[in-house]
């Protein structure tokens, strides 16, 4: 035999054994995805659950997950429990041999919700809108809040910059509204209604503090509670009290 052939013959060895070794290879991953020796036996869930069950959590998202502890597909269990309402977050990882743990971050609702849409929904801490189950937070005073779409998060920095302020003359903010053309409305657990006008943040809390500055002489004054403001004035605001009608053209401390 040549050493040509000889050569030849080795590297088709070579390469038999080579795809022989594939060939094995695919079959024992083959075989381990589909072995119930691996099944997923147990979920364990942690974390700082106040509104979600750890029991129920696993009964809902159980018969979404496919697979077993290798072939499982960590992403789709993932959207499985973050599927769940109340949960913001899910991150999911493989316990050896036969476990997956689930860390869940909550959904802490900061208000309600007001959209186009005819169902209500709730607002996180984060300004990020999420579908609950509103009766699950009934004996809770929250906000409501209303705007555009994708303002749930400007709308909440709003109330989180004028509340203080307000809050200085006892006052709690039952409404923040937004509307398309972005002008601020506000209405109070007193019953009046504030309303704010456009402009940034920093222009919108600026006459609101103004306001409530000055607010106190006026009711003390007419002796009235306030019903309605309107802050959209240059150089002042304009107030209608209870039983009572009148314009300020320029209000100061």
């Amino acid at each position: 035999m040549l050493p040509g052939d000889v050569r030849l013959m080795n590297m088709v060895s070579t390469a038999l054994y080579g795809l022989a070794a594939l060939a094995a290879l695919a079959a024992l991953v083959l075989w381990l995805a589909r072995s119930p020796w691996f099944a997923i036996r147990s979920i364990r869930i942690d974390g700082d659950l106040q509104r979600i069950n750890g029991d129920t959590l696993s009964a809902n998202a159980a018969p979404r997950l496919a697979g077993n502890f290798f072939s499982a597909d960590l992403g789709r269990a993932r959207a499985a429990f973050e599927a769940v309402p109340w949960v913001r977050r899910a991150v999911v990882r493989r316990v050896w041999p036969d476990r997956l743990v689930v860390h869940i971050e909550e959904h802490h609702a900061a208000a309600l919700w007001q959209g186009d849409e005819r169902d209500d929904r709730l607002v996180n801490r984060r300004g990020e809108v999420f579908s609950a189950n509103v009766g699950d937070v009934e004996d809770e005073a929250l906000p409501s809040f209303a705007g555009p779409p994708g303002s749930a998060a400007s709308v909440l920095a709003m109330y989180r910059r004028l509340l203080p302020t307000l809050r200085t003359l006892d006052l709690e903010i039952e409404q923040m509204q937004l509307s398309t053309r972005g002008s601020w409305r506000v209405l109070l657990d007193s019953g009046a209604t504030i309303e704010l006008g456009r402009g940034s943040e920093d222009e919108v809390a600026a006459r609101s503090e103004r306001f409530v500055r000055t607010l106190s002489q006026v009711t003390s004054r007419y002796h009235a509670p306030l019903e309605y403001a309107d802050l959209r004035h240059a150089d002042g605001y304009a107030v209608r009290l209870r039983g009572v009608t009148t314009t300020l053209p320029g209000a100061k401390p």
